[in-house]
Parts: structure tokens; C-alpha cells; sequence
């Protein structure tokens, strides 16, 4: 199933898409239409993936016929975020070739700001430094997440004044269906609900700030502030191979990055595994991949201003779009305002 919240008449509900997305299913009226009752347990994404299998299974009877009073069109709705408020958010670094594409970036800044770039690039390239870490394949890492801080397709994302560096990042998520603890990687499938698309907005002049300090304690105010998911949670039965899908994002329709799931070093089953380890998962989790190689701006270099779109698409989900409202920036001279960009982060490598 394709599940989705949205707003109708002012009221927030939990539908299914049919008819390739171009139709909703209210799952609350079906099931009063049909059975006379169930509406609570369909009132809710939450409250959906906390019921368990039987009601998962009475929503897929329900779609095979649906009362024609329960249906219609996707366009008389507007989406939110299909899981609004998360029981918990975290994200993790799956992807290695991310790693290397920011450590690229970054070190090239830091060859343009030497006094003596080949001195510098021979040092780097001494030190290994733009090779994946070998300890990076040694254990997952995660930051949690802020989930009250969520937003869907189509919503606006209000960049913050601190901020002068625009980035998205190109993800998809898990969402955990079934509580436990010490998972095995074996058992961990049988805990994913579905899947969906993830934004991980970042503020990356902000971030370096952070982590490139002297007490480095995380990313802090710069991925604190917007985390888009979406368009809908497709349930992990309707995926047949999930480490095989395409992943695309476009800037103002122009394809700007790809990638494959098939590259994450880490599959979400370990994630599950690693973090379940010494405390339980609940219903309602979110755990995100983490960046797809050459899924953000700090990879490609393309510059975001004011007004522009990111769509980001995965084969089988679907697609996540959203415009970034950033008046307080120039967004229409490219060239100064990457340079605005590449000094702020050369300010935080020094930092």
C-alpha cells in the first residue's frame, strides 16, 4: 500500500493512493462504510502502525474494493508529511561514497585558501585525506534528529537567517512497525512497516561551525530545523528489493543527482540491528540512510538561492518536492553567492 496523510475540508486524515496515485482512499470512511467500525485505528499513521498486521490486512481488503463514498481525487487534498510527528528521528551515514565526495569538497577549499596549494594538496593527498576513513566501516554512525521539526511535499522550507548555505540531501528512510530489543539482523525486516523519502536539510555553513570546532558535538543548529518526508510510506510487502532503486534529486527541474540504494555500505536490517542492541525501537521510528553519494550541494557544488525547487525522487516512492523561501539571500548571482558560500566554509574549517 501507498499511505498518505492529508488535509481535507481543514481536517488531517489517513488515505491509501490508487489509480497510479491520482486517487485517495479515505481508510476511516471505508471502514465505516464497510464495517460498521475500525475508524479509530484509521485516524492516524501512528495509530495505523501501532495496530499491527490486522488492520494493515483489512486496509488491503478495503483497497481491493473500496466504497466509491470513501474516494477522491488527490488533487481536492493537500499532503503533509505522511508520519507528522515521528516517535523518533534519527539519521545515519550508510552511504560511504558521501563521505568521500564532503572530505573532497572540503579539502579543496582548504588547497585554495593555503598560502601554498600544491604544498597543501601534497600534504592531504600524504595523509590519506580524501580516501573513505577506515574506521567509518567499522560501526554505523547516527545523529537523532529533530522530529518535531517535520514537513511534507509541497510545504515551504523556511531557510534560517544564520544560514548562507543552502543544501539539501538526497535519502530514504525506514519506518520501524514493530517494537523490540537486541534485534538480529535476520529478525530486523520483520520490524520495517515501509519506506519513504527523506530530506535532510542542511545549514552546512552552520554544521561546520559544529563539528569542525573544537568541541564538535554534533551538526547542531544546522540540521535542526527542517526535515521533510514523503510523499507517502509505501509498506515494505509492496518493495521486493529495496537495495535496487534508483535515486534522483533535480534543482528547478534539472537533474543535479543520482544515485542507486543498492550503495549503501550499511542496510537498514544493520541499522536496526546496531541501534537495537542495548535499548528498544518503537512503532512510529524513522531511521534514514543517510546522504546517497553526490546527493547534496556539498558534493556538486550547484548553488541554491531563494525560490528555487529540489524534487527528490526513489523508484517505487515516488517523489518529494519542496521550494526554499530564502529572501534574505541573493538568488540571483550565482557566482557571488558561491563564493559567499565557500568562504563560510573555509571560516569553519578554520574554526
Amino acid at each position: 500500500m501507498r499511505l498518505i496523510t492529508y488535509i481535507r475540508n481543514d481536517v488531517q486524515r489517513l488515505g491509501a493512493w490508487i489509480d497510479n496515485d491520482q486517487s485517495v482512499v479515505d481508510l476511516a470512511a471505508a471502514s465505516m462504510l464497510v464495517h460498521g467500525n475500525g475508524a479509530g485505528v484509521y485516524s492516524t499513521m501512528q495509530s495505523l502502525i501501532e495496530g499491527g498486521e490486522a488492520p494493515l490486512d483489512r486496509a488491503r481488503r478495503l483497497l481491493e474494493k473500496p466504497p466509491v463514498e470513501a474516494i477522491f481525487p488527490t488533487s481536492a487534498c493537500k499532503l503533509r508529511s505522511p508520519l507528522p510527528q515521528p516517535t523518533q528521528l534519527r539519521d545515519f551515514l550508510a552511504f560511504p561514497e558521501h563521505v568521500r565526495g564532503c572530505r573532497i569538497t572540503l579539502g579543496e577549499l582548504m588547497i585554495n585558501d593555503a598560502a601554498d596549494p600544491e604544498k597543501k594538496r601534497a600534504e592531504l593527498n600524504s595523509a590519506k585525506y580524501f580516501d573513505i576513513p577506515a574506521g567509518y566501516f567499522d560501526h554505523p554512525v547516527y545523529y537523532t534528529g529533530n522530529r518535531l521539526s517535520i514537513s511534507g511535499d509541497q510545504e515551504d522550507i523556511v531557510w534560517p537567517t544564520f544560514s548562507n548555505f543552502i543544501d539539501y540531501e538526497l535519502e530514504w528512510a525506514v519506518v520501524i512497525g514493530k517494537s523490540g530489543k537486541a534485534i538480529s539482523n535476520s529478525e530486523a525486516k520483520g520490524h520495517i512497516f515501509g519506506y519513504t523519502i527523506f530530506n535532510d536539510w542542511s545549514a552546512r555553513d552552520e554544521q561546520m561551525k559544529a563539528m569542525g570546532g573544537a568541541v564538535s558535538l554534533g551538526p547542531g543548529v544546522g540540521k535542526d530545523f527542517a526535515n521533510t518526508i514523503g510523499p507517502c510510506i509505501v509498506t515494505a510487502d509492496e518493495i521486493s528489493d529495496p537495495y535496487s532503486l534508483g535515486m534522483r534529486a533535480y534543482l528547478n527541474g534539472k537533474l543535479v543527482s543520482s544515485g542507486n540504494t543498492s550503495a549503501m555500505h550499511f542496510k537498514f536490517e544493520e541499522l536496526i540491528e546496531y541501534v537495537s542492541r542495548a535499548h528498544a525501537i518503537y512503532p512510529g521510528e524513522i531511521m534514514g540512510s543517510g546522504t546517497v553519494g553526490g546527493g547534496c550541494s556539498l558534493e556538486t557544488r550547484v548553488h541554491i538561492g531563494h525560490g528555487d525547487i529540489i524534487k527528490l525522487e526513489v523508484d517505487q516512492i515516488g517523489e518529494l518536492q519542496n521550494r526554499v523561501l530564502a529572501p534574505h539571500l541573493d538568488s540571483h548571482n550565482s557566482d557571488s553567492f558561491s563564493k559567499g558560500l565557500m568562504n563560510a566554509m573555509k571560516g569553519a574549517i578554520k574554526a
